[in-house]
């Protein structure tokens, strides 16, 4: 009896499989055309829906099939959503370095939280600049690994991990404003850290 129950879990298992095969290929094409108009952009198009086909397998592969044309739909407009907030990221560090030190801010400015996001997509710049922010984004992963401990949590949490500040805060045990410091001061030693090397964008 028991190898009787194992069989037929298992070929449960292999059925719900077989159908969230047959509806990824099935809503592929649609959902890539659905990407292709929200960004606007091949390469990003394509990324954006086998990321939202991965998620949807890694987390849902065990509901019924009924469910799946929904809970794909919100995983294709969370993923945009968040191709947007990368795009926001990434706009920060090809602003010149100016805009991202507030002089005026009491140790609470965050450059994230006001950044306007470039129209302009990463495939579309022209390679020699393509080139260019890599570089500079490489320079600056290896200057956030030598940022004191706190300022480096909180800068990777808020932009790379891409929470919001009240997330930040209750992961790091902190409060917001202790985030936003943290951030601010992780942005002026990265920002300082580009002059000194010469990149004034």
């Amino acid at each position: 009896m028991p190898s009787l129950h194992k069989n037929r879990s298992e070929a449960t298992e292999l059925a719900t499989y077989k159908e969230l095969a047959d509806f990824l290929a099935e809503v592929e094409r649609r959902a890539y055309k659905q990407a292709m108009f929200a960004v606007r952009d091949e390469h990003a198009a394509l990324d954006i829906v086998q990321d939202a086909m991965m998620k949807l397998s890694e987390k849902y592969s065990d509901r019924p099939s009924a469910e799946l044309p929904l809970l794909f739909q919100r995983i294709l407009q969370n993923t945009i959503r968040d191709y947007y907030r990368r795009q926001k990221v990434r706009s920060m560090w090809t602003t010149p370095v100016s805009s991202l030190v507030n002089e005026d801010a009491e140790g609470e400015h965050d450059p994230l939280e006001t950044l306007e996001v470039e129209n302009e997509s990463a495939y579309d710049a022209p390679p020699p600049v393509q080139l260019e922010r890599s570089q500079i984004l490489a320079t600056i992963e290896k200057s956030v690994a030598k940022l004191p401990a706190r300022q480096r949590e909180a800068f990777i949490l808020r932009y790379w991990e891409e929470m919001d500040v009240s997330e930040a805060a209750q992961a790091m045990g902190c409060s917001e404003g202790s985030v936003k410091t943290h951030c601010s001061r992780a942005t002026h030693a990265l920002a300082e850290t580009l002059k000194k090397l010469g990149i004034t964008l």
